[in-house]
């Protein structure tokens, strides 16, 4: 099954799907240790290999805490289901539009409004890599024409891992359970939505207007909304 797939040598991407090529549930405390990264989510692990790019198809993987018999507790899990879906075609984020990003958006973390450094952070689409179509894609990643303006609509800035949870894999872990079972996530354990409820409702899974309203998608647009709304309790 491999041999349908492409990887450049000792690439993490490789490697990861080397582990989930087997089609089992693959715990990501234990067995990714001897790639020597932690960020196993991300766009050179997981979010790459289900988006796939102009070389191969996107991957259909299913994550969730299930109980691993190596660490001897429930962790959380990914497990490719053997489903080949339509690639996603995403550019690498140029160095000098991460800058600009941090810059424009004042080198703070939208969760906790603390000051970084450049490298603490991470630059954040607000809509997940997952609900993306090839059309809103090509509009994501059009990096050289985007506007100040265009940069505070579609990106924030997530505090990166220091060795602890990142908030962008809890962002990440959130928007993957919203994809599989249609409950969106809860910032903080808050359950507030200052548009829609708790269930994803368009019927198109890339229809971005189901993301408005979560706090993951746009934190500070939806700190801006509970403030409001507990103002105008008695």
């Amino acid at each position: 099954m491999s041999g349908q797939f492409e990887f450049e040598e000792g690439t993490k991407v490789g490697a990861v799907f080397a582990i989930l090529s087997d089609r089992q549930w693959h715990c990501r405390v234990c067995e990714y240790k001897h790639i020597g990264s932690t960020q196993i989510a991300g766009s050179g692990g997981i979010q790459g290999l289900k988006r796939g790019n102009r070389h191969r198809p996107g991957l259909e993987i299913k994550s969730g805490n299930h109980f691993c018999k190596t660490c001897e507790t429930t962790t959380y899990q990914d497990k490719w289901t053997g489903q080949i879906v339509e690639s996603v075609i995403v550019g690498s984020m140029p160095q000098a539009f991460m800058r600009r990003v941090v810059e424009a958006l004042g080198s703070r973390d939208v969760v906790d409004r603390s000051a970084r450094r450049p490298h603490e952070l991470t630059v954040d689409h607000k809509l997940p890599m997952i609900r993306w179509s090839n059309k809103e894609s090509k509009r994501q990643t059009d990096y050289t024409s985007m506007s100040d303006a265009d940069i505070r609509q579609m990106f924030q800035l997530l505090k990166a891992s220091n060795g602890s949870v990142s908030h962008n894999l809890l962002k990440s872990r959130a928007c993957e359970r919203c994809f599989k079972t249609g409950k969106r996530g809860k910032p903080l354990g808050i359950a507030y939505f200052y548009s829609g409820g708790e269930r994803w409702e368009p019927k198109d899974k890339k229809d971005s207007a189901g993301c408005v309203g979560c706090g993951w998608h746009d934190f500070a647009e939806w700190r801006s909304n509970l403030n409001k709304a507990l103002k105008r309790k008695p």
